[in-house]
């Protein structure tokens, strides 16, 4: 099934000319320099970060090659993965990058199954009979002899506008000696109060995603499509970046950091927050 799968997506990606692509009086692919610059797959971008393949992308490099994470090609190659057009990263923050990955002493490079980086997707599902949308959190774990990819988890405004625990004098609360009435007043608590979450313990996270399973399974939230995604990496020490794809014209195209950040002491749990939506 899976090798079906496979020859299916090989067969659907090659009746598309990408961009830059046209077909001349022979029927043969012209390549006007716009197809090898873009960055197709997220794949691809792993392999250009690490100099992993040519200039041309049809040839691969592995260890033992000499053109294998090459230094020049690095960093040739990293200067074309940015987002030149709409992410507004400066070119001071993009050579401190390029030089840090770089390092002839200590360079780092990109590895998909060491983990530190996750896929968002920004998708539309109905629920109660209303299009809403969702946001889905992804990672990569090991699977038998391999890898798949699992839902971490998930970003619903319903669901965190329904767990809206009130703080301060706000907050309702069982009276400290209800265990002499057999908390006969927990009825009340229950019943009364529209926001049972009061009386959880500090620190109460609601599980979105046994939430979101559970509204699946019960055919309440029926998914309809996927609009976008994106990837968050945390791999390279003290930095962050973004991953998004382009659809455009020109060179500065397919997949390419958007956002690039370098990392102080707590910054990375700021930043998963804010990914997150978490209070």
């Amino acid at each position: 099934m899976r090798i079906v799968f496979v020859t299916l997506i090989t067969i659907i990606l090659s009746n598309f000319s990408a961009p830059g692509q046209t077909f001349n009086s022979s029927g043969r692919i012209v390549d006007d320099g716009r197809f090898a610059a873009a960055t197709k797959q997220v794949n691809q971008f792993f392999r250009r970060f690490n100099a992993e393949e040519s200039k041309e992308g049809d040839v691969r490099y592995y260890p033992g090659d000499e053109k294998y994470h090459d230094l020049a090609l690095r960093k040739s190659f990293i200067n074309i993965l940015f987002d030149n057009e709409t992410s507004g990263i400066s070119n001071d923050l993009k050579r401190d990058f390029i030089g840090f990955v770089t390092s002839e002493t200590y360079p780092q490079y990109l590895n998909f199954h060491r983990g530190e980086w996750f896929a968002e997707l920004n998708s539309v599902f109905t629920y109660n009979g209303k299009r809403q949308d969702v946001v889905l959190f992804l990672k990569l774990q090991p699977q038998g002899l391999g890898y798949e990819w699992v839902i971490e988890n998930v970003n619903f405004p319903p669901f965190k506008a329904a767990f809206d625990k009130p703080k301060g004098d706000e907050k309702k609360f069982l009276h400290p000696l209800s265990h002499e009435l057999g908390f006969m007043n927990l009825r009340r608590a229950i019943v009364d109060n529209p926001k049972p979450e009061s009386y959880t313990p500090d620190g109460y996270e609601p599980d979105y995603l046994t939430l979101f399973l559970f509204e699946i399974k019960s055919k309440r939230l029926k998914f309809e499509t996927v609009k976008d995604t994106k990837f968050h990496f945390f791999q390279i020490d003290k930095w962050y970046f973004e991953l998004g794809q382009f659809n455009r014209p020109g060179f500065n195209t397919g997949w390419l950091i958007a956002n690039l950040m370098k990392l102080e002491e707590g910054d990375k749990e700021i930043i998963l927050n804010y990914i997150y939506d978490r209070d």
